[in-house]
């Protein structure tokens, strides 16, 4: 778990690195990947209508609900991996 930890943060900080900007989906799924495995599953209240961004970034999140932290991580690792080629 520790080592996944590490990979996991190495990871988020490689995502904000990457050659070329992924697309909106992509960003998306990476912001929620790495929600999940910090946090667990969505809290808080979702954001008003007006809060577009937010409201999108909480959504993307939200539908990982039940995911194991650990699997999330796994994940965010393996898509920061094939994002940097």
């Amino acid at each position: 778990m520790a080592d996944l930890k590490a990979q996991f943060e190495a990871a988020a900080g490689a995502s904000k690195t990457l050659a070329e900007r992924p697309d909106n989906e992509t960003l998306l799924q990476l912001y929620a990947l790495f929600k999940q495995g910090k946090e667990g599953d969505a809290s808080g209240s979702r954001p008003g209508f007006a809060d577009l961004i937010g409201r999108a970034k909480y959504d993307a999140w939200a539908k990982l609900k039940g995911t194991k932290q650990e699997t999330a991580m796994q994940q965010s690792v393996d898509l920061v991996n094939e994002l940097k080629g």
